[in-house]
């Protein structure tokens, strides 16, 4: 989807906002036109990547990675988990191919989009298909769908007439997930409708990897032309918030939330879409 803007209002101060996340100040950015997915990295194309290029992702290196404790079968075998966020179990095993540990498989989730991929595995996928990460700003563009300073890509209401139009998580977080979506877990990268620029699942489903840096300060001092995120820093930012986001402790399933993750991280709610620079007209 090739996107352009004259200007847009970047970032948020309402009552959604996660005190420290920095969203805001609210300010104007412009960005030059560029091509963005309208859908995040699916297995079968993260398979395809792996296939030519013979790709270690970092949780294939590490040996492990993290994977929500629901999605675990009820005799799985104890493992350590956050201390701050009990529901991330640490197994040893899982990554793209085997999400949920070595026992499970993509085989019938080839439409879902990839998790278990750090940024460095985002990036390198990105750079063999000739594209890139989007950055942040280029991604919220994209994200908003063409309206200005609204929480969600269609609108103020999280459910709109009733309807869900992102896969979160719905009941009591961690324990009980009434599924209303249709969903636990990841969903397809097609499974709700796209936004007013064409992409689906901006919000929900998966964390995606941008390629700017993350610091909660710098919006107060980003350029208006084209920002690429502070020179240093230790995470790289992550949007959209994940199949695992619920009010009572996690508001970021909103087109304005932004957080932050080690490069080298991966988990089962974190992957990625593609964007490009927008190639010049042939004379």
């Amino acid at each position: 989807m090739r996107l352009a803007t004259d200007r847009f209002l970047m970032g948020s101060e309402d009552h959604w906002s996660v005190p420290g996340d920095g969203e805001g100040p609210v300010h104007a950015v412009r960005l030059s036109p560029y091509w963005i997915d309208s859908c995040a990295v699916s297995n079968v194309q993260f398979g395809a990547f792996i296939e030519a290029t013979a790709h270690v992702t970092d949780a294939e290196r590490h040996g492990w990675s993290f994977v929500f404790a629901g999605l675990l079968r009820d005799d799985f075998p104890d493992t350590r988990a956050v201390e701050q966020a009990p529901w991330w179990r640490q197994v040893y095993g899982a990554c793209w191919r085997h999400p949920e540990g070595p026992d499970s498989h993509v085989e019938d989730r080839a439409d879902h989009p990839v998790v278990h991929v750090s940024w460095k595995d985002a990036h390198a996928y990105a750079a063999w298909a000739g594209r890139r990460l989007p950055s942040e700003a280029e991604w919220e563009y994209a994200a908003r769908g063409g309206l200005e300073q609204r929480p969600f890509p269609w609108g103020d209401e999280l459910e709109p007439g009733g309807e869900h139009r992102m896969n979160v998580w719905q009941g009591s977080f961690p324990d009980h997930n009434t599924r209303d979506d249709g969903w636990y877990g990841t969903a397809p990268v097609t499974c709700c409708g796209p936004n007013g620029h064409g992409l689906y699942n901006v919000c929900g489903n998966v964390w995606e990897w941008c390629a700017d840096r993350y610091s909660p300060a710098y919006y107060r001092r980003s350029p208006q032309e084209n920002p690429t995120g502070p020179p240093v820093g230790l995470e790289r930012v992550i949007r959209g918030g994940s199949y695992l986001c619920h009010a009572s402790y996690c508001r970021r399933y909103r087109v304005a939330a932004r957080s932050g993750s080690t490069p080298d991280s991966s988990t089962g709610n974190q992957g990625f879409r593609c964007a490009r620079d927008d190639a010049p007209v042939a004379r």
